[in-house]
């Protein structure tokens, strides 16, 4: 059984529903992370932080326009990719940088980053960018360069409060974060689907038992296309300080329009981001891309996932007509989950 059974009748009463919304043990929105040598303590490292939710059965939702942004430069890079796909395209003085600035490990067979330099880091970038290698964040995961993970944070060891669960994982795969005084524990998760002009992208786990997947708390989908006469919209998404807090506010749907935007690609070509929107107005956190906003179901009585958090929108106040270091976004544009039903279906089901 779910725990969003657990979200939707804890109390019997909405403060209690929205409480379960944010807390550790019983909210769906978690964050999906990229990293380089996951199984490494030593060496280990995360970027590409996004908001994702599970919609159930180890599946999850995040936006996608995260996934084309490049990363400029790689952590480490296994050696036989290094030679097959860099080394042959760089000139003398270039490969001397590379080696100086990666390390090769002989027993892992893969070179390591082994400066910080932003100067250098900008030298690395822009070779490889001369050189045309694709740095985007889902051509490394697809060549497992590096590769995305679901992040979970609690605040003890134990995962959901369950020692036998806590048991299955690999040891690698849990850590102690004094910074934020924080348990986290890691599940792989691939990109089944990325629905770029919708900027909505669906991930599953991989290699965890269904026991823990049950454990993850969901929501469940709600497909109307709604209008402003809606009052019981909220957003769900990172805590205004920090990250890895939640924070649920109240939305409000101004408008709906028929979107159209272009995002920049350099390497695999510029696509468009098209198709009917939300126009919301409320507070949403930068860095809080993929959170859910969701709708509460009197009928059900629980809440459901209806739109996902995409971009920032341009209509800004204007101080002295001056945009220039005076921009303020006072809206945001939401993807209903609706532009994705058929094809989101045929991955989840009607459910």
């Amino acid at each position: 059984m779910f725990l969003h059974l657990d979200i939707n009748k804890q109390g019997g009463d909405m403060i209690g529903k929205k409480q379960a919304l944010i807390n550790e043990q019983t909210s769906p929105l978690q964050r999906i992370m990229w990293s380089y040598d996951a199984n490494d303590p030593l060496k280990r490292t995360f970027e590409n932080n996004i908001c994702a939710f599970h919609i159930g059965n180890g599946y999850f939702l995040s936006v996608a326009h995260n996934l084309r942004l490049q990363a400029g430069y790689f952590r480490s890079i296994d050696e036989e990719i290094y030679k097959k796909e860099i080394f042959s395209k760089l000139d003398g003085s270039q490969n001397r940088f590379l080696d100086q600035h990666y390390f090769v490990d002989d027993y892992t067979h893969k070179r390591y980053l082994n400066t910080n330099d932003q100067t250098h880091l900008q030298t690395i970038t822009n070779i490889l960018k001369q050189k045309r290698f694709d740095t985007r964040w889902a051509t490394l995961a697809a060549k497992k360069i590096c590769r995305p993970y679901l992040v979970l944070h609690f605040k003890n060891n134990l995962f959901y409060n369950d020692p036998g669960l806590t048991l299955q994982f690999d040891a690698s795969h849990i850590m102690y974060e004094p910074a934020i005084h924080k348990h986290t524990f890691l599940v792989e998760v691939e990109l089944v689907k990325a629905f770029y002009g919708a900027d909505i992208a669906l991930y599953r786990t991989v290699n965890a038992p269904k026991e823990i997947l049950d454990k993850i708390p969901h929501l469940d989908v709600n497909y109307d296309f709604l209008d402003e006469t809606v009052d019981k919209l909220s957003c769900l998404q990172s805590s205004p300080t920090y990250p890895t807090g939640r924070l649920l506010n109240e939305a409000k749907i101004e408008g709906m329009l028929d979107h159209f935007n272009v995002f920049i690609d350099d390497v695999g070509g510029n696509y468009l981001l098209e198709g009917y929107r939300y126009l919301i107005k409320g507070y949403f956190r930068f860095g809080s891309s993929g959170a859910p906003y969701v709708v509460y179901d009197t009928i059900q009585d629980k809440y459901m996932v209806n739109a996902i958090q995409s971009e920032a929108s341009g209509i800004q106040f204007s101080i002295k007509n001056d945009q220039e270091g005076n921009i303020q976004y006072i809206n945001a544009i939401a993807s209903p989950l609706s532009v994705i039903k058929n094809e989101l279906e045929q991955y989840i089901g009607n459910r």
